[in-house]
């Protein structure tokens, strides 16, 4: 959190206020001819390592009087964001000339460090009124015969603004480089620089109320669309091949069962029992390690229960492009005000499985997923520290979220456990449960876990992959994602396609006689989540630039949480739809 500014932010996330736009010094965006309008300097870093920022000071810039920070909301600064004024003056419809930020003599180590970050493809970011500014610091001249050693960097010391205004507001701004206007850094020796800029006005007809979707085109272009749609297509005819195989295949198997075990009982008396009608007695027998697997099914829960409010922001437009640190903003609210759901769910479940140490399952629910988060941003955490990155969170806003952990996340959790303990909800099992278990017969090795695990995770997968590419894009990298409507098509798609496979694989383990299907249902639902992961080693290899061990280790170590908590959420929903379709097939037939 940006300095002393932590307890407001507390207080708003207490009474879960909206995700408000950044609002600038000029609140109403309205400004007369001469009035100043905000401009803040954020960040620079290698453009293709996303992660890897640093504050814009840290390079040799010269700077016009004391920098001021910026406050920042918690969002914001999980997003790396550290704005200071900037030093260039764009007052409301003043047109200027080069003008002269400042001279400075770069010694031969600010000459160093330009030449290092120029040869990094280094980008800086600013905020104008709250729209974007970006740009690169220089260029490497590699015309020659291709050997580092002989390229030229050259620093770009003047920038041109380009305005344009809609009356009194500020709708557009662009930012270019003088190519004409370089500092040579090719030499280590101590060099005189002017750093310089200009501005024009230009009037514009756009309202300011659309001024943000420009930022948005990119992710609207016909070739762009074209490839979502495919993508759409492509995991409809998934789910329409599923859903037909279930349909043409296991229901008419089932059809046949039903059928067989409908015959009077002097005939059943005389035929052995095959199949899932003999596991009858075994199919519900509880799971071995059931408060860790209440645990995942509380988590699973809320996790899924985050994912479709996220949607809901998304869709109404919350997450519009540039509304810096609204979507970490929105996810750290609402996980911790979903925690009571999790503890509701957890406890609930374990107490029906005739759990009797509910508090343990609690604490196991409640560090189920923070657990593992919390080590990983350590580590990470640790690494930007020592990188000097703006990814390292100051001590404040680490104060700011262990507070709401204990004053919101924590009291939910424990208020959700006690009311789950309470609710006495009894576990709904259409037949009883034999005292012994019968011996699972010997199985062929396809059938083991682990290759289920495979197949159930590669139809929710190749459903999702080519959208996979732009959201990583995205978050990884500098593109844009605004069809949210899309994404969310392809998320019911897949909870679809989860919980299908699901079923399918737990009938086939039943009809073998393999009666712990309870945590196979989970796995094999979560199994999504380890091909994701998979894919993330194939985007960073093969369709990314990122290099350098601080964005190696924040890319696999953040996408480590998330594909765990995409494990936990689809293992929960693919257990739940085994859980129901279990019990349909049990009810639908008798079983002394």
């Amino acid at each position: 959190m940006a300095r002393g500014g932590g307890w407001h932010v507390v207080v708003l996330l207490l009474l879960c206020s909206a995700f408000p736009a950044v609002k600038s010094d000029g609140s109403d965006h309205k400004y007369k001819v001469g009035d100043p309008v905000p401009l803040y300097a954020n960040k620079v870093g290698p453009f293709h390592n996303p992660s890897e920022t640093y504050r814009y000071f840290d390079l040799p810039f010269c700077s016009t009087g004391e920098l001021k920070d910026k406050s920042e909301a918690l969002g914001e600064v999980l997003n790396g964001d550290r704005l200071v004024s900037a030093p260039y003056k764009l007052d409301f419809l003043v047109d200027r000339e080069s003008e002269v930020i400042c001279k400075k003599k770069l010694s031969k180590k600010d000459v160093a460090e330009f030449r290092r970050a120029v040869a990094k493809d280094y980008y800086f970011q600013m905020y104008y009124d709250d729209l974007p500014i970006w740009g690169f610091l220089g260029k490497v001249d590699k015309e020659g015969k291709g050997d580092p050693s002989e390229y030229k960097y050259y620093l770009f010391k003047h920038l041109h603004f380009e305005i344009f205004y809609n009356k009194d507001r500020v709708i557009e701004i662009n930012a270019r480089t003088d190519p004409n206007a370089l500092v040579d850094l090719t030499e280590d020796k101590e060099v005189d620089v002017e750093f310089m800029y200009s501005a024009k006005w230009k009037e514009s007809h756009v309202p300011f109320e659309k001024r943000m979707e420009k930022y948005s085109k990119s992710s609207s272009l016909p070739r762009h669309l074209e490839i979502h749609w495919f993508s759409i297509i492509n995991s409809c005819v998934t789910v329409l091949l599923l859903t037909g195989f279930l349909a043409t295949i296991l229901m008419r198997v089932l059809k046949n069962d039903f059928v067989k075990y409908a015959h009077d009982e002097e005939a059943a008396d005389d035929q052995e029992e095959t199949g899932w009608k003999y596991i009858h007695g075994d199919v519900f027998r509880f799971p071995k390690y059931k408060s860790l697997f209440a645990a995942c099914l509380g988590s699973g829960t809320q996790l899924f229960t985050l994912a479709t409010f996220i949607f809901l922001l998304a869709l109404v437009g919350v997450f519009y492009p540039y509304n810096r640190g609204a979507l970490f903003t929105a996810l750290v609210v609402i996980y911790a005000l979903t925690s009571g759901i999790a503890g509701y769910t957890g406890a609930s479940f374990y107490c029906q499985l005739e759990g009797t140490n509910w508090v343990r399952n609690l604490l196991l629910t409640g560090a189920l997923f923070c657990g593992p988060l919390f080590l990983t941003f350590c580590f990470l955490n640790t690494v930007a520290i020592a990188y000097h990155a703006t990814a390292a969170l100051p001590f404040g806003t680490i104060v700011v979220i262990f507070l709401i952990w204990a004053l919101v996340t924590s009291p939910l959790l424990v208020l959700g456990g006690i009311a789950g303990k309470n609710s006495k909800a009894e576990f709904q099992a259409p037949v009883r449960t034999t005292k012994y278990p019968r011996e699972i017969p010997p199985l062929p090795w396809y059938r083991a876990t682990l290759p289920q695990m495979a197949m159930a995770g590669f139809l929710p997968f190749s459903a999702i992959y080519i959208e996979l590419y732009y959201i990583f894009a995205s978050v990884w990298g500098h593109r844009i994602y605004t069809i949210y409507s899309i994404l969310f098509i392809v998320f019911i798609i897949l909870l679809i396609v989860t919980a299908f496979i699901t079923v399918a694989l737990t009938y086939f383990q039943l009809a073998a006689e393999d009666h712990e299907w309870w945590w196979r249902s989970f796995l094999c639902g979560g199994s999504t989540g380890l091909f994701i992961y998979g894919y993330c080693l194939y985007y960073y290899y093969a369709r990314s630039d990122m290099s350098g061990f601080m964005q190696t280790s924040f890319f696999f170590g953040y996408m480590a949480c998330i594909c765990y908590a995409f494990f936990l959420m689809l293992g929960a929903v693919g257990f739940r739809a085994s859980l129901f379709f279990v019990r349909h097939i049990y009810r639908s037939i008798k079983c002394e």
